[in-house]
């Protein structure tokens, strides 16, 4: 791999660069795998730093680019090659450098901004988002409006210079921590796709409001989410009045592809480490339960294949040359391997994996992961809405 991404001399020096500069300045508490979710950087205006060293490691990558690598510079990015970005994240991964910032900015609103967004909003909003110094959250579900998105009913009305919204989102990801929205409304109710407008807008704008739903995990990053006479600034419309729904599709391709990362191990212990000290191992070495043994090379052999396939995927996207319809096959195979991973820490522990409370079980982080890692095949559209997708236009199936 590595002989293939360094075909030039410049390449070559580029990658002795980066690694050199991450060892100089990755702190070694970054280079630790995460213990729960409580460690992701998410930034924002509220944001609470767990550790200095989790400030530190942001701004250091903030101030180099490399949150955003690929991104111009005057976006707050690095200005880097798709391959050299490729090779970053390689050295990053050698090194288990922790990513420095997690940002639905970064994910999904980014590249909507970078394609559909006008100069000014793209030098307004780029840089905060790379600089982890806004929060970014979804407004797309609504209570009658899921997979069937387009039948979305929150209203913009039309006041000159600026809209007025009214409605309702539910399953809105951490709402209740974010400092801005990215927001679906209707702007023509005379047809449904092409009545749909992409608006922007703070969270601390009078007439919003956010209700925490539960989950059976006890946690949630989910909120309802209600606008009550919410004045929204024209000059906050990505794209075109009532061709939202060009944005929306857009951003929902890089939406899939983030929720079907999870599926990627990134940061944390190999499963296999993990039982091994769970369980311990036999005579021969080997992890001394043999069914459990199999499932867990099961498991690391498609979790493998399913890197490759990520890193595959991106090669093909920065060529242009992927399928509009990867991103749900990414996401659908994801979530699914995510699950499973989570099916099988939980037997590796055994009864101690559903402690719920203790200081011992992280407040059974353990537990609540496992349980919230079934909503993996609803959110971002459930797995049987990708696998109809892929059906239909990847695998062109007749009747789909």
């Amino acid at each position: 791999m590595a002989a293939t991404v360094d075909a030039t001399p410049e390449l070559a020096a580029f990658r002795e660069e980066a690694r050199a500069w991450l060892i100089a300045h990755c702190p070694a508490e970054m280079r630790q795998p995460m213990r729960s979710e409580d460690e992701i950087c998410w930034g924002g205006r509220r944001f609470k730093f767990s550790s200095p060293a989790q400030k530190q490691w942001l701004e250091v990558m903030a101030a180099r680019g490399w949150t955003v690598p690929t991104w111009a510079r005057d976006y707050g990015g690095a200005g880097l090659s798709s391959l050299q970005a490729k090779i970053l994240a390689q050295e990053m991964r050698a090194l288990n450098c922790r990513p420095p910032l997690q940002s639905f900015g970064i994910w999904m609103l980014g590249p909507a901004l970078l394609k559909f967004g006008t100069e000014a909003q793209k030098l307004e909003h780029l840089p905060k988002i790379a600089r982890g110094e806004i929060r970014w959250c979804q407004g797309y579900s609504e209570p009658n409006a899921g997979s069937d998105l387009a039948s979305l009913a929150t209203r913009a009305e039309d006041k000159g210079d600026h809209f007025i919204v009214n409605g309702q989102k539910i399953w809105t990801s951490y709402a209740d921590q974010a400092d801005w929205i990215f927001c679906l409304v209707r702007t023509d109710t005379a047809t449904k796709h092409n009545g749909i407008s992409f608006v922007l807008f703070d969270m601390a704008s009078p007439g919003v409001s956010t209700q925490p739903i539960l989950l059976i995990s006890g946690k949630s990053p989910f909120c309802e989410t209600f606008f009550d006479n919410v004045r929204v600034d024209k000059r906050n419309l990505v794209g075109t009045l009532n061709k939202g729904w060009d944005v929306a599709k857009y951003l929902l391709a890089h939406e899939r592809e983030m929720i079907g990362s999870i599926g990627d191990r990134a940061a944390a212990r190999p499963i296999g480490q993990q039982a091994a000290e769970a369980i311990g191992l036999d005579a021969a070495g080997r992890l001394a339960d043999p069914l459990l043994r199999a499932q867990i090379a099961e498991f690391e052999a498609d979790e493998a294949a399913f890197r490759l396939a990520m890193e595959r995927a991106g090669d093909l996207a920065r060529a242009k040359q992927a399928h509009p319809a990867m991103s749900s096959m990414l996401k659908y195979y994801g979530a699914e391997l995510n699950k499973r991973r989570w099916e099988l820490m939980m037997a590796i522990h055994g009864a101690d994996a559903l402690e719920w409370e203790s200081e011992r079980s992280r407040h059974g982080d353990r537990a609540r992961t496992w349980l919230r890692t079934k909503a993996n095949s609803i959110e971002g559209g459930t797995s049987e809405v990708q696998l109809n997708i892929v059906a239909k236009r990847i695998l062109e199936l007749p009747g789909a």
